[in-house]
């Protein structure tokens, strides 16, 4: 097994899989920005370097460092993590060719999947069931006008090299897709480089599913089951589920055999996703992640598999340690992604220091987090404060301690998504899993007025808190705070803490 692992990565995620290394008995390195410096992330590592400035492109989307700094410290392997470089296959090929092991697929399956439309066609040819539309770039809008008219409308427009509901839009008639067409390819080319767009048709309310998928160096395939993944605001996901409120055992061995088709097309290896539109009984390709999901957990705690553990064992060339008839799902989990945004003000960032952070717990409870009381949530990254996960032997019992556990939840100094949570979890489509990538829309009234309720509880809360404790306390608030930097202070001398030198 690795000695050392170095993870390119920052927050929940780097916690995360420093956690997985722990129990492998795996050292571990920690790369970070200078606003990063003192998170909860660099002392839990076994070493931690200072890689640049802030701004992620000097830092966390420095390859060039990275690897100097993998070389420097020792580390045999690099782990991505979501997000920055987990889907770079020029970061896959420079680990490659310095020696270091990429925890995740090779480089030409991150390329054959990063390019929607070649990632379409590939599927297509796979025997995966695609949406109807162009199969490959649309040149101009009269090609467009024609694809439309030949598929029917709506339609969406979408870049070849988008991601995370940027550049993609929905036209309902022809001139709504003039209209589109030349706004989606301005901001393809600004936002990506690359103007190449694409036609599907559009589909008004569907769900969101994905399958999660391991596959080792020898050709072994399987996967671990479906997400629900429908509640989402602006293409980007918020809460999530495993199993699937409407997943038969029927539609999971289709969807499954499909996902695992699509993976033996491009050789693929490591842990994966294949994310689906289902509508009306049918499903229809939508992209593949080449990486870890952020919803990762639910799907380990209904089926029992450490899936970052997992990644790590399959890079180092370990063969699958189950099959496909292994492979069970028990009970249910729901993830509801904690950020600091403020659902006053149309959930804008809320970057600051957390004052005071108390985490929920019980029976079925699991945080994914990588903060304190004390940490600082800058504005140069994600949002995101943490993952809380619940797990019950049904959906009901999972929703109900879902329910509890964000109340429990108190994260004082910066404004959080947990009362559009809390309203979500009592309105009754969701309890009844009437759900679909247009719910919040759906339901916005009463969604607005409930966090409303919640958010301006938290802001008594916050206030009462301040009058109380931080007014009445301020010396036990200094001891504290002096006490937990002398704590860090005595970890940090314990173990290599380095700052980047630009040797």
């Amino acid at each position: 097994m690795f000695k050392k692992i170095l993870i390119a990565n920052r927050g929940e995620i780097a916690v995360r899989i420093i956690r997985a290394c722990q129990e492998l008995g795996i050292r571990t390195v920690a790369v970070y920005s200078q606003a990063d410096e003192h998170a909860l992330f660099t002392s839990l590592a076994d070493e931690s370097y200072c890689i640049g400035p802030p701004q992620a492109s000097k830092s966390y989307l420095n390859i060039e460092r990275i690897i100097k700094v993998a070389k420097k410290s020792g580390a045999e392997a690099i782990h991505p993590g979501y997000g920055f470089l987990a889907e770079n296959p020029e970061f896959a090929r420079a680990c490659e060719e310095n020696g270091i092991v990429f925890i995740g697929p090779p480089a030409k399956a991150i390329e054959a999947m990063g390019s929607k439309i070649n990632a379409k066609k590939i599927m297509k040819e796979a025997g995966v069931p695609v949406l109807p539309g162009s199969d490959g770039p649309v040149k101009d809008i009269e090609e467009a006008l024609t694809i439309a008219r030949e598929i029917g409308f709506p339609v969406i427009v979408k870049a070849s090299a988008g991601g995370g509901g940027i550049g993609m839009g929905v036209a309902y008639n022809e001139e709504e897709l003039i209209e589109m067409f030349e706004s989606t390819q301005s901001i393809a080319k600004s936002a990506f480089g690359d103007p190449t767009i694409f036609i599907e048709k559009y589909l008004e309310k569907p769900r969101h599913i994905e399958i999660q998928i391991l596959a080792d160096k020898y050709g072994n395939i399987i996967h671990l089951g479906e997400r629900e993944c429908s509640i989402q605001r602006r293409h980007q996901k918020l809460i999530e589920e495993a199993p699937s409120p409407v997943m038969t055992e029927e539609l999971r061995e289709r969807m499954g055999e499909a996902a695992i088709k699509g993976a033996k097309a491009i050789d693929y290896c490591n842990a994966g996703t294949v994310e689906f539109l289902y509508y009306d009984g049918e499903f229809y390709f939508l992209e593949m992640n080449t990486r870890i999901q952020v919803e990762h957990p639910i799907t380990e705690l209904v089926t029992g598999i450490d899936i970052v553990k997992e990644q790590i064992k399959i890079a180092y060339g370990e063969e699958l340690p189950f099959k496909q008839e292994d492979i069970e799902i028990r009970g249910h989990a729901i993830e509801c992604r904690i950020n600091a945004e403020d659902p006053l003000r149309e959930f804008v960032p809320s970057p600051g220091r957390i004052k005071y952070y108390r985490s929920p717990g019980g029976p079925g409870v699991r945080i994914d987090s990588g903060v304190c009381s004390g940490a600082e949530i800058p504005p140069y990254y994600d949002s995101m404060i943490a993952k809380l996960i619940t797990y019950g032997r049904d959906r009901e019992e999972a929703i109900a301690r879902m329910r509890r556990a964000l109340k429990e939840y108190i994260i004082l100094g910066v404004s959080t998504n947990i009362p559009f949570h809390r309203a979500v979890m009592e309105e009754e489509d969701f309890k009844k899993g009437n759900i679909s990538t247009h719910y919040i829309e759906d339901h916005k009234d009463y969604l607005k007025e409930k966090i409303r309720k919640y958010a301006l509880e938290a802001m008594d809360l916050e206030k009462l808190f301040e009058e109380k404790v931080l007014h009445d306390s301020k010396k036990i608030v200094a001891l504290a705070g002096g006490l937990n930097a002398y704590i860090t202070g005595v970890v940090n001398r314990n173990k290599l803490n380095h700052k980047y030198s630009g040797e």
